[in-house]
């Protein structure tokens, strides 16, 4: 007897929790069902005290991290945020200071344990900043230097496998994706290997409903899945719409069915990755 098709395990992770009630309300719900396995919290945000108290819950059910914030407008009113297109550019030239990245860095990892009484399961980064020339080697510093091996965080690697006209994965992968999966590998740090989940949020549920099918359809090896999720309009986060399309998909019980016809299982990045062997030379 044949054994049938392997499994292909996979990461969802829902990105901005904190940054209003409506998204944070929905994430909650999406992990009770199991049909997330991840979250990202942006600390800056002025609910994040008030959020911060569902991390230990949500922690039973999922890997909850820090979304690194450079660009919303919580970083802009504390008056270091860029807008993007201008922290691409510094970045690029590496204007930035690497002193201030690590300290910001410090601060919003400070903000997430002093408030959820614990430190983050994995770092990734609002509009991937993460990833971006200086803020990634300040980010892998101070990770080496705050956590013992045993209890880093793993890192998202933002490296969409896409196709060659799809202009916003080829940026977000040029941004630095191989260069920090280049440094957690260097160092030995757990990581993710690429990232899908990538489309411009326009479009229908049903429009939603198929490209999830085919993210979950061709799934490299070690995928996390984001999504953006949330359990009702607020104008304060941006497309507020195509959020309230995605809470409609992913907590439809149909997606038990689609994992199940596409041999793919939710799991917790910090059980699908482990920490590469650390060079020597």
């Amino acid at each position: 007897m044949h054994a049938g098709p392997a499994v292909t395990e996979v990461v969802i992770c829902a990105d901005d929790y904190a940054m209003t009630p409506e998204i944070s309300t929905g994430i909650i719900a999406l992990a009770a069902q199991g049909h997330i396995s991840a979250t990202s919290a942006m600390t800056l945000s002025p609910h994040w005290p008030t959020w911060a108290r569902q991390v230990s819950a949500l922690q039973q059910h999922i890997d909850v991290g820090l979304h690194l914030d450079w660009t919303s407008d919580f970083a802009l009113q504390q008056g270091f945020g860029q807008p993007l297109g201008q922290l691409m550019v510094r970045s690029l030239l590496r204007s930035l200071r690497k002193q201030e990245a690590i300290d910001q860095i410090q601060r919003q990892l400070d903000l997430f344990e002093q408030h959820a009484g614990t430190r983050p399961d994995h770092i990734d980064g609002h509009q991937h900043v993460h990833q971006f020339p200086v803020l990634r080697d300040a980010l892998v510093e101070v990770l080496i230097r705050r956590y013992t091996p045993q209890n880093r965080p793993w890192l998202r690697v933002a490296h969409v496998a896409c196709k060659p006209w799809e202009i916003k994965a080829l940026v977000i992968n040029a941004m630095g994706a191989s260069a920090l999966r280049a440094l957690a590998r260097r160092h030995g740090l757990a990581h993710s290997e690429h990232l899908t989940g990538v489309y411009d949020f326009m479009g229908d549920t049903q429009r939603y409903r198929q490209q999830l099918q085919d993210w979950l359809g061709h799934l490299p090896p070690a995928t996390v899945l984001m999504c953006h999720p949330a359990q009702g309009v607020n104008p304060e986060a941006p497309f507020p719409h195509a959020r309230i399309r995605e809470q409609d998909v992913l907590s439809h019980p149909a997606l038990d069915t689609l994992l199940q016809e596409q041999r793919v299982r939710i799991v917790r990045g910090s059980q699908l990755f482990a920490p590469p062997l650390t060079r020597t030379a």
